[in-house]
């Protein structure tokens, strides 16, 4: 039996990518803030015969986090992907570089960085112990070609990049693969006119190319 987790899983990308894993007989354990939002997904997932269920928990809230994951391992008999993608939406403040007080950044790293760090330790052992594993971490492209409109955002999301692609380093030869996508449009519908755009089921097949033929890769960049 294999399973993944999706945390910060949605109804577009995080829903796609659960579609995407589902239909290759995975069970799909979906973490975010709001239970009615997951108890929807799950409801479109178990009528399209995947196996799935909602494990509520905030990203901020690390010890809620890892009790999530660990629920999802129980139940599902471990945790073999790893899908890290919360989205923030109306609770972060964008902030240019110039404008940033330490308060911007930090509420980022902590939702970003610090999040991803927290579900990984719930993962992680148990991957090491089998020896096999998949860690996906999902941002926009600023957090490699920064926009100072969204300086704050883009740093944080450089700052997981990096601890990504060293986690790939450190786990090269392990058997587990880490991975870092960033997303260079936008995703549904355009977020700026004229501002390339995709449909989450064109970016999910990107997520099971790393898990199966692209492991040595520890970045893709999704673009059109």
């Amino acid at each position: 039996m294999t399973s993944i987790a999706i945390v910060g899983a949605g109804p577009q990308l995080g829903l796609a990518i659960a579609r995407t894993f589902g239909s290759q007989g995975f069970d799909v354990a979906l973490i975010s803030r709001n239970r009615e939002k997951l108890d929807g997904l799950v409801g479109k997932l178990t009528a399209e015969g995947i196996t799935a269920a909602a494990f509520p928990a905030d990203v901020l809230d690390r010890d809620a986090l890892g009790q999530a994951l660990q629920d999802a391992a129980a139940k599902f008999g471990g945790v073999d992907v790893l899908e890290y993608s919360p989205v923030a939406g109306l609770a972060t403040a964008m902030a240019t570089p110039a404008e940033a007080e330490p308060a911007h950044v930090q509420h980022e790293i902590e939702f970003q960085l610090y999040g991803a760090i927290a579900a990984t330790k719930a993962v992680l052992p148990a991957m090491r112990e089998t020896g096999a594993g998949t860690l996906l971490y999902t941002t926009g492209a600023g957090s490699i070609d920064p926009v100072p409109q969204v300086g704050n955002v883009n740093a944080a999301a450089a700052a997981l990049r990096n601890w990504a692609i060293n986690l790939h380093k450190e786990l090269h030869d392990t058997g587990i693969q880490a991975a870092h996508i960033a997303i260079d449009v936008s995703i549904g519908t355009p977020a700026i006119p004229g501002f390339p755009t995709a449909q989450p089921e064109e970016i999910s097949p990107v997520y099971w190319d790393l898990h199966t033929t692209k492991r040595d890769q520890a970045e893709l960049v999704f673009s059109l």
